[in-house]
């Protein structure tokens, strides 16, 4: 039988999980699986991981985010630090949900081993802790750009709470929208 090789923790935000990676060990270092299909379909609603990104980012400070993607093309993620530690964070934009608009931030890292399984109907985003960050992140659906959403990470109804001063940000993620008494969610 194979070693289960995630622990699986709930967040304050139902459907968002904290995935602890465990590492397997010795003198010459460790075998980490960071992502396992038989395990993880649980938490994956039937869907298959279809794309999977690598992200580099340089300056300690950048924020990137928050994006998320209109159904049909709607994802499911999971998302780790490779290298570096990031504050990633998780907004609940489903319509009729306890939590709409809150959002919750894990510190992921290559020392904790940790990821973050983001639902449907979530906007992500993240800001660099450290210097020269790596990140990966497995997607159940392809990028559709006609299908790009997000929500601007300074947006004071969110009132997200970035631990460091902005030091970077793309033009895209600037300009992207506030939410207004209009905004009624994403659909998923």
């Amino acid at each position: 039988m194979n070693p289960i090789r995630f622990d699986i923790l709930d967040t304050p935000l139902p459907g968002l999980k904290l995935v602890q990676r465990k590492r397997l060990g010795d003198t010459r270092g460790y075998l980490e699986r960071l992502f396992c299909h038989q395990e993880l379909q649980p938490w994956l609603a039937g869907k298959s991981i279809s794309q999977i990104n690598h992200t580099y980012t340089m300056k300690l400070g950048t924020v990137r985010g928050l994006h998320f993607q209109f159904p049909p093309y709607a994802e499911i993620k999971i998302v780790s630090c490779l290298r570096g530690q990031i504050l990633d964070v998780a907004v609940d934009l489903r319509p009729g949900s306890p939590t709409f608009l809150h959002w919750h931030a894990e510190n992921l890292s290559e020392e904790n081993h940790r990821s973050l399984l983001i639902p449907e109907g979530f906007a992500h985003g993240f800001q660099t802790l450290t210097d020269d960050c790596e990140m990966l992140y497995f997607h159940t659906a392809q990028y559709e750009p006609s299908a790009e959403g997000g929500v601007n990470a300074y947006d004071m109804t969110l009132g997200i709470k970035w631990p460091l001063p902005l030091t970077e940000r793309s033009t895209r993620d600037a300009v992207l929208p506030m939410l207004d008494e209009n905004f009624q969610g994403i659909d998923v």
